[in-house]
């Protein structure tokens, strides 16, 4: 590894996709039985408006939704096929987080990373606690969408450099496009795909071949920013380029080294193992930083929420994976049961946050919205709320969803006259 390409045959065993997928499900167990949260109401109350194929066109010209069409796509008929249950929703998501561990994995099959390297990364990112809200809040679904195309469009531009193929370059450019169509991150692509040109010394090929994209990415880009007043999230205080970004990314990143990260970089060190782990490692942080940029210049908290890290934990995978390699060359040859024990340590450590302490913070944040459903179903009808952590769209989406009630089953008040079904619900 590093300066030299590994080439080993690729060993993959027959249990590796199923192994990979029970990791990736662990930690999300309880899910399946988890209410909805907040804005997964209005998830799904867009994708009935925008979901319908003849509705496209006004998803088209809505300038904030449109870069989330394929999450509202698919809400619409996972609700079309499944209903209203939160279980179908919560499915989805886990199902797509086993599609994109099985594709961290498949990025072995680029030399330069390894089948070593990219089935211990994979594993790793699979019960990672950092990234979990992208898993378990079903709003952030467009998280797992543009982790998707962005991954298959890499990778398939990677089988694109080394044997060419026009095949591999249209998938690898409908995958952006698609991707585009998720999230604004996937322009990282752009940057991204770059890298592997210049890596493998076909800098002007890639450069040549990127064009298209990358004036795809420009456009994109610029009818964002030229929507001006229409565009919700350049005027409600979300996203500003005059952000503290480089502070912001700090922050964040040394959030997600913590702990595994940073314990990978001090054995890596103290064993002496940069020779052989330096290149694919400066690679991880490469992509890090890359992927964590496009979220760094939001202006709501003076770090990167953990649902916008999960593309960029692929790098911290890959960290740990030379890590634990390492590990496993400079202690299990001696004590051969270290290894497994490691390896039990670290899933039993993400696997048990998720399901604890992340359960039950995410089980609160769905309390107001349970007990605003049971108030209004109880009756009397309006349900007038007193205090309420959310906004009161989130009010009116959850009685629409969950009771098929109008907004004007909500009223939200101060001041409710007497006798009538009030709510007052507050978060810790």
């Amino acid at each position: 590894m590093g300066d030299v390409v590994m080439r080993e045959p690729a060993p993959r065993p027959a249990y590796a996709l199923p192994l990979l997928a029970l990791l990736a499900v662990l930690p999300y167990v309880p899910l399946f039985w988890q209410p909805f949260v907040s804005d997964d109401y209005i998830q799904i109350y867009l994708a009935r408006i925008y979901g319908p194929a003849e509705k496209w066109g006004e998803l088209a010209a809505d300038t904030l939704y449109r870069s989330r069409a394929t999450s509202l796509v698919m809400t619409y008929w996972t609700e079309r096929l499944f209903g209203q249950a939160p279980f179908a929703f919560y499915a989805t998501s886990i199902a797509l987080h086993v599609l994109n561990t099985w594709l961290v994995y498949a990025a072995g099959s680029w030399p330069r990373i390894g089948w070593p390297v990219s089935a211990v990364a994979a594993g790793f990112f699979a019960v990672y606690l950092g990234h979990q809200e992208a898993v378990m809040w079903y709003a952030a679904v467009p998280e797992l969408l543009v982790f998707l195309f962005i991954l298959v469009s890499l990778l398939a531009w990677v089988r694109w450099i080394e044997a060419g193929g026009a095949g591999w370059y249209l998938l690898s450019a409908a995958a952006f496009g698609l991707g585009l169509l998720s999230k604004e991150s996937a322009v990282v692509v752009i940057p991204l795909a770059l890298a592997v040109g210049l890596v493998e010394r076909r800098t002007r090929r890639a450069l040549v071949a990127l064009i298209p994209m990358a004036a795809a990415a420009v456009f994109y880009g610029l009818a964002i920013f030229a929507a001006g007043q229409e565009h919700l999230h350049l005027n409600d205080g979300t996203f500003s380029l005059g952000a503290p970004f480089w502070m912001t990314i700090l922050f964040s990143t040394g959030r997600m080294l913590w702990v595994w990260g940073l314990v990978s970089l001090i054995a890596l060190t103290a064993w002496r193992a940069w020779p052989q782990w330096r290149t694919l490692v400066a690679g991880a942080a490469v992509w890090a930083g890359v992927c964590l940029l496009p979220y760094s210049f939001l202006t709501y908290m003076p770090r990167i929420p953990s649902r916008h890290t999960y593309l960029a934990s692929a790098g911290l995978a890959v960290l740990v994976a030379a890590g634990f390699l390492a590990f496993r060359a400079r202690v299990g040859l001696v004590r051969p049961w270290a290894v497994p024990l490691l390896a039990a340590v670290i899933v039993t450590h993400h696997v048990g946050y998720v399901t604890t302490k992340k359960r039950e913070q995410f089980l609160e944040r769905a309390r107001p919205t349970e007990e605003l459903v049971r108030a209004a179903a109880k009756g009397p009808l309006p349900v007038y709320v007193k205090c309420f952590p959310y906004g009161i769209e989130v009010a009116w989406r959850a009685l629409d969803v969950r009771l098929n009630l109008p907004p004007s089953a909500v009223v939200q008040t101060a001041t409710p006259p007497e006798a009538a079904n009030v709510l007052c619900s507050t978060l810790p």
